[in-house]
């Protein structure tokens, strides 16, 4: 990843789902003047995201809010709909933000793409934890492989917050 600790957030656009309509966010709208925990998936319904990154966050939500952490969001390069329905499907509820990053404006802009052309997914994100401080990275922890979750997964991260 181009990004690193201590970098600001790049205000790319990225869309949520609002009231059953595709609505542009800048990241902006999400980290300012905030402490954000951001996962960065692969994709919505994939094995590892599915059953390891994803529920990890969910299940830990109460031990982030106690460190002082205001919100998760949850970024993929899927469209909203997509994000939404993976969301209602893990019982994200309010604890997770899901956002959908279709054209990877955000993905691209911190260097997290990665080509996964030869699984048949095409561009995607590597897998990461952030902890972001109005819109500064201060713990930054990315996966070498996609298919692993282990210094991005919940329990891991919130050692080092």
């Amino acid at each position: 990843m181009k990004i690193k600790e201590n970098d600001l957030l790049p205000n790319s656009e990225v869309f949520v789902l609002e009231k059953g309509e595709p609505t542009k966010k800048n990241i902006e709208y999400f980290f300012k003047n905030k402490k954000v925990i951001l996962l960065g998936l692969p994709g919505a319904f994939t094995s590892v995201c599915s059953y390891k990154h994803l529920p990890g966050y969910v299940n830990m939500y109460d031990s982030f809010k106690e460190k002082g952490i205001d919100h998760i969001v949850c970024v993929s390069v899927n469209d909203p709909f997509v994000m939404n329905a993976w969301g209602m499907q893990n019982k994200v509820s309010n604890k997770i933000v899901m956002i959908g990053d279709p054209f990877l404006n955000f993905t691209k802009d911190i260097g997290a793409d990665v080509d996964k052309s030869a699984r048949g997914l095409g561009i995607r994100s590597n897998r990461y934890s952030m902890f972001v401080n109005d819109m500064r990275v201060i713990k930054l922890k990315e996966e070498n492989d996609t298919g692993s979750c282990e210094i991005s997964a919940a329990e891991n991260f919130l050692e080092l917050i």
